[in-house]
């Protein structure tokens, strides 16, 4: 077993910005509604109506989420035309939800 490091423990909380991020990721994603969103772009880049249609959700409450994510840096978009796409802003995104996704299948049984 590895020993306890103080510095590390002290680096980090001493480091605001870190903790606000991390802390900020962590509630856009405690969400029910946002967490199916990060699901569905970790199976392919969706537009709104796309994500309407999947969700059963209006147009502004789909909306809202996406604006949330966003501004957490979650996801991106890219504009064609009259339509925006969302995608999951990069690797890291996918592999904290998979690594949260694994844990709760764990934790409910249905990992076998």
């Amino acid at each position: 077993m590895a020993e306890y490091r103080d510095e590390t423990f002290y680096a980090f909380v001493e480091n605001e910005p870190l903790i606000e991020s991390l802390s900020g990721i962590f509630k856009v994603m405690a969400d029910p509604t946002r967490l199916k969103i990060l699901y569905a772009l970790m199976l392919g880049t969706c537009n709104v109506s796309k994500l309407v249609e999947l969700l059963g959700m209006s147009q502004s409450s789909i909306s809202h989420q996406l604006i949330l994510l966003k501004e957490e840096g979650l996801i991106r978009s890219r504009k064609e035309g009259r339509k925006v796409y969302y995608s999951l802003d990069d690797d890291h995104v996918e592999t904290l939800f998979s690594m949260g996704y694994t844990h709760a299948m764990h934790k409910i049984g249905e990992d076998d």
